[in-house]
């Protein structure tokens, strides 16, 4: 699935026990309290299932009222995308044919989009870009202990809602301002070493534990939740990873 319409949900009514090695993926969430709730998101920002998920999530997070800790991984559904991206129309006919059949999936998103909040508008993105700057800035912005949660919404927001370029540096830079990042440090890091090369290594991490799609939650290190579930089931999700049967913490399988 790793292409950027998906129109259908990856609505998957149980989440799947997770192989050991993916607990890797949270080896750096830090010294959170024992009862808080820890959430890994795997996400891209040119997927719009990845942003009613992460809107989901938001829902959930609330619900449960508890303390949480979220912290966000990269994966980049079109690694091969060159820098300077590629035109929205020619994306779609070379993913899926006549931009036309895909109408009524585009509609159908739109409409899951009211329902979170989300206006998408497909009609304002001119090309599909790179997503390697944007998942920098979020790396960054976990470094500074920045709100990620608003910073991801501004991303989201950004191309889908305006149809800006969210491989633009100055677009980047301006994003991350708001949530407190200093715009020069901002350019330092995304013009430097050592970031892309964590950012690449956290995204290779995923892929050879099996990740191939996005929007993915792995849950307390425990549940590896596949897909933009519904509110209610994320909680419902929550519930079973912090009060579950003890069983559950030796299950695992394979991840496909």
């Amino acid at each position: 699935m790793a292409q950027f319409l998906i129109l259908s949900a990856q609505e998957i009514p149980t989440p799947i026990m997770i192989s050991p090695q993916l607990t890797q993926l949270t080896e750096n969430i830090g010294n959170s309290a024992p009862a808080a709730l820890q959430v890994d998101v795997i996400a891209d920002f040119v997927c719009p299932w990845s942003f009613l998920g992460k809107r989901r999530l938001d829902e959930a997070l609330a619900a449960v009222r508890g303390p949480s800790h979220v912290t966000w991984h990269p994966f980049q559904i079109n690694p091969a995308m060159p820098e300077e991206g590629e035109p929205f129309d020619d994306y779609l006919r070379s993913k899926f044919g006549d931009p036309e059949n895909l109408r009524s999936g585009m509609e159908a998103l739109i409409q899951s989009g009211v329902r979170e909040g989300i206006n998408f508008r497909f009609e304002r993105i001119e090309r599909i870009p790179s997503t390697f700057n944007a998942h920098l800035l979020m790396a960054l912005g976990q470094e500074q202990e920045c709100n990620t949660g608003v910073l991801a919404d501004l991303i989201f927001h950004a191309f889908f809602e305006r149809g800006q370029d969210i491989s633009n540096v100055d677009v980047l830079v301006r994003l991350g301002e708001t949530v407190g990042l200093h715009a020069r440090h901002i350019r330092e890091e995304l013009d430097g070493e050592r970031l892309p090369l964590a950012v690449r290594a956290n995204e290779a991490q995923a892929r050879q534990h099996g990740v191939n799609g996005v929007p993915d939650f792995l849950i307390n290190q425990r549940l590896f939740v596949i897909g933009a579930q519904s509110t209610s089931d994320l909680v419902r999700i929550f519930d079973r990873a912090m009060f579950g049967e003890d069983s559950d913490l030796t299950m695992s399988s394979t991840l496909h």
